[in-house]
């Protein structure tokens, strides 16, 4: 191991990564500089029944590890969860925990899927979306943020490629939402277990109605492709239909609240935005950086190997943590401060390396959309009451931001409605 637990202050072995909790309650970017400083590679120590692992807090180290599908894999797991119960029973089938030429036929297969002319709609679609959806928001005046808005931009986009009924993409919110977080402090493991169960279970049935009934979406590309001459089996598309509504709803959808909470106390960087002193792409870059949504990916070791200074074994289990990566003094000058023109920004949100998040552009697209609609249709906006952090060890962000809007009149007036 790097780091022996006599040298390991005390105040980094009571921080509990597995526990929900310990992510609202604790210091945790101080905890991340002493762990870059001082612990690059930590041996994580189990806790009850719950294994230990390795945690990877530098960027350098984070970049060269999620390239590394040699002596790491995905498929006894990616995150904790599936990590620390031993595997995930979708490895080989999903995009996400599958390596070797299987990942790259299946990400193939949705490439074509998201194919330049499936996503060449995307951008019109989604500026219309947002911009109808914001300038509603804003005339009304007062809301919560997360409900009137940020949930309803990214599900819908996906759910419209991948062919989701309008009418269900309520129902599918308040699943991928239960599957990876929770409002409560307290969740039980199972309430995760049925939500994720109960999104398969829907793509099923969704799957055998577009094999009856062809339509022009994702979804019928998807059963209508073949992997090595082979049909995709229905668990197949299932399992990355699964994995690409939980990718394309949370990413955006928890990084456009942030971005709202942050602006209402980076007055500074509001204005600069809405002067149109700062290029939108710059913008949306730095505040994926700063939101870092999915806090940590992880990897098993298929074989033993150094890095970070330390020993890694076979069959260990390596967590690369994106948020603190995202925060790195190595690599970002002045990471702690929010800069809209920062350049260059090469953050990990999205991953690197082989699984490079496969909805990274639509995520880009949505939020450079809810910032144009922002500097043109309101002047400003605050908080009206306190804000409700969610309970992950995967995802941090927000489940309610009560927000006051003041609007641009003229700017409202210009957008026709």
């Amino acid at each position: 191991m790097s780091t022996r637990l006599a040298e390991v202050p005390e105040e980094i072995l009571a921080v509990n990564l597995v526990d929900t909790k310990a992510y609202l309650e604790n210091d945790m970017g101080a905890y991340w500089r002493r762990l870059r400083d001082e612990h690059p590679l930590y041996w994580h120590e189990p806790v009850g029944e719950t294994p230990g692992f390795w945690v990877v807090s530098r960027y350098a180290e984070v970049m060269k590890l999620y390239r590394d599908d040699k002596r790491l894999t995905s498929e006894k797991g990616n995150v904790l969860v599936t990590l620390l119960a031993g595997g995930d029973s979708a490895a080989g089938q999903m995009m996400a925990v599958t390596d070797g030429k299987r990942h790259k036929d299946l990400r193939n297969v949705m490439l074509r899927a998201f194919s330049p002319r499936a996503l060449a709609k995307v951008n019109e679609l989604v500026r219309a979306n947002t911009r109808d959806l914001l300038a509603r928001t804003i005339r009304k005046g007062t809301g919560d943020f997360v409900k009137d808005v940020a949930s309803v931009i990214p599900l819908t986009t996906i759910g419209n490629l991948l062919g989701v009924p309008p009418a269900d993409n309520a129902e599918l919110l308040e699943l991928t939402k239960a599957s990876l977080s929770s409002d409560e402090p307290d969740q039980a493991p199972e309430e995760a277990w049925v939500a994720r169960n109960e999104i398969l279970l829907y793509f099923s049935d969704l799957v055998a109605e577009r094999r009856a009934n062809p339509q022009d979406d994702v979804l019928t590309t998807l059963t209508q492709s073949e992997v090595d001459g082979e049909p995709l089996s229905d668990q197949d598309i299932v399992f990355n239909c699964y994995s690409l509504i939980l990718g394309g709803d949370e990413t955006s959808r928890l990084t456009m609240v942030e971005t709202i909470y942050t602006l209402t106390r980076e007055l500074e960087q509001w204005r600069r935005l809405r002067a149109g002193e700062v290029d939108l792409e710059t913008a949306t870059e730095e505040f994926l950086r700063w939101a870092s949504p999915a806090m940590n990916f992880g990897r098993r070791a298929l074989v033993d190997f150094e890095v970070a200074g330390g020993q890694v074994k076979a069959d260990d289990i390596v967590t690369l943590w994106n948020v603190s990566a995202n925060r790195d003094e190595r690599v970002f000058e002045r990471p702690d401060v929010l800069d809209l023109s920062r350049s260059p920004n090469k953050h990990v949100t999205f991953g690197y390396g082989p699984h490079f998040c496969l909805g990274a552009f639509l995520a880009r697209v949505e939020l450079r959309e809810m910032l144009d609609a922002l500097r043109s249709f309101t002047t400003g906006f605050e908080l009206t009451g306190e804000p409700r952090r969610i309970h992950s060890n995967l995802m941090q962000g927000m489940s309610y931001l009560p927000v006051r809007f003041t609007p641009d009149e003229a700017g409202l007036a210009g957008e026709g409605r």
